[in-house]
């Protein structure tokens, strides 16, 4: 018997500008940064004087999901924003970009800050990765440069790709552009979603599905939970 997630068939749920439909096989979910240091309290988004409570409060929506897409069997890309331990790649423009008190590689918290490996780089324990699925350390604020993400994708036939994950005007968006360069249609749960600036948030959702989707669509995850229930109870021979 194959998983739900195997099935050819096209589902379609509700959004902006329009419906958004794609074949559950050639998606992916794609979880951006939700990692310790910017969701955590003493993280490195505290430090640079964020509340962090606002990123934390979208986790439960992430959680079901993460939980009802790996149910169906779909793959599941996580990010997070890293660096090598020698700041190798981390130029000065972006480790010294607004004067913090604590930079990029410097010791916080959580040990050195968004440095591959530190206990305040990995990915909070309620979306943790498990077996299967890809994790990507990117160098930049787009999920897409110097990864290897598209290749990936690409060798698993993946077109369309669903986002969640911090923060939407930032890292999220970044991706999403760049993952409309490269060809993928790709749709951006918009309670999954946050900023430390809300307006921010709403600026940048609006940007992402204005003039048509010309970056992408925006839903709440409620129409893709209920597209998924709806598969699984599907008999058999309807989901090939």
């Amino acid at each position: 018997m194959t998983t739900a997630l195997q099935t050819s068939a096209s589902l379609t749920l509700a959004a902006e500008p329009f419906a958004f439909s794609f074949e559950p096989a050639r998606t992916a979910l794609v979880i951006i940064d939700m990692q310790r240091d910017f969701i955590e309290p003493g993280g490195f988004g505290q430090t640079l004087g964020n509340d962090v409570s606002l990123l934390a409060a979208i986790v439960p929506a992430c959680q079901a999901v993460l939980a009802a897409w790996r149910a169906r069997g779909g793959l599941v890309v996580h990010t997070r924003e890293a660096h090598r331990a020698d700041l190798s790649d981390c130029p000065p423009a972006k480790r010294n970009r607004g004067n913090p008190s604590l930079r990029i590689g410097d010791m916080g918290a959580m040990g050195r800050i968004l440095i591959a490996g530190e206990p305040g780089n990995q990915i909070i324990e309620a979306l943790a990765p498990v077996a299967g699925e890809i994790v990507i350390d990117k160098p930049g604020k787009g999920a897409f440069y110097a990864t290897g993400l598209h290749e990936l994708l690409q060798q698993r036939g993946i077109s369309h790709l669903i986002f969640m994950g911090v923060t939407t005007e930032v890292c999220v968006q970044t991706s999403m552009r760049e993952a409309n360069d490269r060809g993928y249609d790709s749709l951006l749960l918009t309670d999954c979603t946050e900023s430390y600036f809300p307006h921010f948030k709403a600026s940048a959702v609006a940007m992402v599905h204005a003039q048509g989707g010309i970056v992408g669509w925006t839903a709440g995850s409620a129409g893709l939970l209920q597209v998924l229930a709806n598969l699984a109870h599907l008999p058999d021979e309807q989901r090939c």
